[in-house]
């Protein structure tokens, strides 16, 4: 609703309480308990992907590209699909290539990310199953199908958190009585 000039002080009143309103729920907002825990979540998740980076980067990498068929500059491998002017001379990096005009398939560096995803994946489930011997709290919890809906829920799970079937073969039993 625009601001009429015949109301005057009274809009102004208005949209004063509109603001004041507008900041009281932000601040509700902003500093209630979920929302602190999630900023604080998130930046304890940096500091961890900066450690977890920084180990697959600098301690296990360099020794997996010791294996043979592996190489440490992995992600400098590429494949030319159409040659650019220059092609006979060859091409020794991608950006070469790229810059004669030359199609190419950097397959090293999707190799690459692969490998460290794989890495990182494993290095957490270590950090995760070392965590779980220490404190005797399993972070990754297992998992079975439920028998009815076939959605994988809690080992411990008494009923199905998708279709709210007993897990202990309750409805079986009834079904077998009312039959």
């Amino acid at each position: 609703m625009p601001i009429q000039l015949e109301d005057g002080p009274e809009s102004m009143r208005r949209a004063g309480e509109s603001v004041y309103r507008a900041w009281d729920g932000f601040i509700d907002f902003a500093f209630s308990d979920n929302v602190l825990e999630v900023a604080v979540g998130l930046i304890i998740a940096s500091a961890f992907t900066a450690i977890v980076t920084s180990l697959t980067s600098d301690i296990i990498l360099p020794v997996v590209s010791l294996l043979p068929f592996l190489n440490k500059n992995l992600d400098g491998k590429f494949a030319v699909l159409r040659g650019g002017p220059h092609a006979r001379e060859g091409y020794n990096t991608a950006t070469q290539a790229l810059d004669d005009g030359a199609v190419i398939l950097l397959w090293g560096s999707f190799v690459d990310k692969i490998v460290r995803f794989f890495i990182i994946t494993f290095t957490l489930y270590l950090v995760a199953q070392t965590y779980s011997w220490f404190t005797k709290d399993n972070i990754v919890k297992r998992k079975v199908k439920c028998k009815y809906c076939r959605k994988r829920i809690s080992e411990k799970a008494k009923r199905c958190i998708n279709c709210t079937s007993w897990q202990d073969g309750r409805e079986d039993k009834i079904q077998g009585l009312n039959e």
